[in-house]
C-alpha cells in the first residue's frame, strides 16, 4: 500500500508548477534574468500586502531561502 501524499504538499507542488509555468512563459517572452526575479519577489510583497509589514515579508523570504539553498546547493555539487 503506497503512503498517500500530504495534501498540504500536494497543494505546495500544484503552485510550484504554476510558477514554474509563469517562469517559461517569461523566458520565451524573452524578459531578463533581473525582470523575472524582481517581478516574482513583487508577487510575494503583493501576495502579504495589508497582512505583513514589508519587514515581515522580507523576512519570509529570507526563511525560505535558507530552507531551499542546500537543496540546490547539493544538486550543484552533484553535477559537478
Amino acid at each position: 500500500m503506497a503512503d498517500t501524499p500530504d495534501p498540504k504538499f500536494q497543494n505546495y507542488k500544484q503552485a510550484e508548477r504554476k510558477a514554474l509555468e509563469i517562469l517559461a512563459q517569461m523566458k520565451t517572452a524573452g524578459a531578463n534574468k533581473v525582470d523575472m526575479e524582481l517581478a516574482f519577489l513583487v508577487a510575494v510583497f503583493e501576495l502579504h500586502k495589508g497582512t505583513a509589514p514589508a519587514a515581515t515579508v522580507a523576512s519570509i523570504v529570507q526563511g525560505h531561502l535558507k530552507q531551499i539553498v542546500p537543496y540546490y546547493a547539493s544538486k550543484e555539487a552533484s553535477a559537478n
